[in-house]
């Protein structure tokens, strides 16, 4: 007889666990890499170490300040304006103007699956062989090149969701395998 959760089940717990950490204000998103079952990294979306959240930028960056038109108020009206946009991703800010997908070039965080490979290198540990869990669909183009060069055998994600053309591409032709949990499907 069994006990417990099955493996598939495990980690994507983890990896809802591990974006409990994200300080992105858009989406917060958690993956784990795994050898032999256990755990050798994890990453979560954000801005790098370091650099403040997106809606502490407003205080510091006047690109930003100006691109939304609040240059020219008073500090009254600057403070009040802060506290209305306080958690929120600056893309989502209306007076930025951008429609759903846009802005994204205002975005300074890196992707969950990206910060798992980079924290693994950062201590030395090697990627090649590992499978990668996640909390979201398939990976962006961007990170999907990283995975498929860092060596990593097999995708796990919690949906079908492809995220661009180029990710359907990269899978048929890396041939990384990839497949949702067992407990979702």
């Amino acid at each position: 007889m069994r006990t417990g959760m099955e493996w598939d089940q495990w980690y994507h717990e983890l990896c809802t666990v591990v974006a409990k950490k994200s300080q992105c204000l858009s989406r917060k998103i958690g993956a784990i890499l795994v050898r032999d079952k256990a755990v050798i990294s994890q990453g979560y979306n954000g801005p790098p170490r370091g650099v403040m959240p997106c809606d502490e930028r407003w205080y510091v960056d006047h690109e930003m300040q100006k691109a939304a038109g609040f240059i020219d108020m008073s500090p009254m009206e600057y403070a009040n304006k802060f506290k209305k946009i306080e958690g929120i991703c600056p893309r989502y800010v209306k007076e930025m103007g951008f429609k759903s997908g846009e802005g994204l070039e205002w975005c300074v965080a890196g992707h969950a699956e990206r910060n798992a490979i980079i924290n693994a290198a950062r201590f030395g540990i090697k990627t090649k062989g590992t499978i990668i869990y996640m909390d979201c669909g398939v990976p962006c183009t961007p990170c999907l090149v990283e995975i498929i060069n860092a060596g990593i055998k097999e995708i796990v994600v919690a949906s079908e969701v492809i995220y661009d053309q180029s990710a359907a591409y990269l899978l048929k032709e890396s041939g990384i395998p990839w497949r949702v949990y067992k407990h979702l499907i």
